[in-house]
C-alpha cells in the first residue's frame, strides 16, 4: 500500500466524524484512536488497502448511525463485506442482546470466514487486549465493572478469537502478537483468580 491513499484518508474522516462524541470505555481517550490503531497494525503487516480501510471503519456500523449501505457506496463492496463481517448486531427487536450471545455469534461467523476477516478481527482484538492490559495496570480489577463480560468471559472470548484467527491466518506474525497479548491477559486473570 502506498504511503498516501485518498481512500484511507476519506475513511479516516468518516470514522473520525462518526465517532467524534465517543470515548474508549471508561477512559478519556477519543474512540477514533482504536480504529486508527487497528489500521496501523494491518499497515505494519502490509495487508491490502481494503483491509486497512475496513479496519478504520470497523466500528462505525456497529456503534454509530452510519448504515452498511453507505460504507458500500463510499468505499466499495470489498470494504463493506469486511466491516459487516466484524460488526456485532447489538440489538434485536429493540432489545439489547446479551454479551455472550453476541460474542458466540461473532466467533461462529469468524470461524466460517476468511483470512482477511480474521486479520481485521485479530488486529481489533490485539488493540483491545493491549488497552485492557494498560487499564488493568492503572485501575486493577475495577476495570471489569466497565464491561458487560467478566474477566473470565473476556479471557474466554479473546482466547477463542485468537485460536480461530490462528486457524485462518496460519503462522502469520499478527497471530503471534495476539497470542502474546492473550497470554498476558490470562496471566493477569490467573494472578487475580488465586
Amino acid at each position: 500500500m502506498p504511503a498516501y491513499s485518498s481512500v484511507l484518508d476519506r475513511a479516516l474522516v468518516v470514522a473520525a466524524q462518526a465517532h467524534r462524541q465517543q470515548l474508549r470505555k471508561g477512559t478519556a481517550i477519543p474512540y477514533i484512536v482504536h480504529p486508527a490503531h487497528v489500521a496501523m497494525v494491518l499497515l505494519k503487516y502490509q495487508f491490502p488497502e481494503e483491509v486497512v480501510v475496513a479496519a478504520v471503519l470497523h466500528d462505525v456500523v456497529e456503534d454509530t448511525d452510519i448504515p452498511l449501505s453507505q460504507i458500500s457506496e463510499e468505499f466499495g463492496q470489498a470494504v463493506a463485506r469486511l466491516v459487516d463481517a466484524v460488526s456485532e448486531k447489538k440489538t434485536e427487536g429493540g432489545k439489547l442482546r446479551s454479551w455472550r450471545e453476541r460474542k458466540q455469534e461473532k466467533l461462529a461467523q469468524l470461524a466460517a470466514g476468511d483470512s482477511l476477516i480474521a486479520a481485521v478481527k485479530a488486529a481489533d482484538a490485539l488493540h483491545n487486549c493491549h488497552a485492557m492490559l494498560r487499564d488493568l495496570q492503572a485501575q486493577g480489577e475495577a476495570l471489569w465493572s466497565k464491561f458487560r463480560g467478566s474477566s473470565a468471559d473476556q479471557l474466554w472470548y479473546y482466547t477463542s478469537l485468537a485460536a480461530i484467527s490462528r486457524r485462518l491466518l496460519g503462522g502469520h506474525p499478527l497471530c503471534d502478537e495476539l497470542d502474546s497479548a492473550v497470554a498476558e491477559l490470562a496471566a493477569w486473570h490467573q494472578k487475580t483468580a488465586t
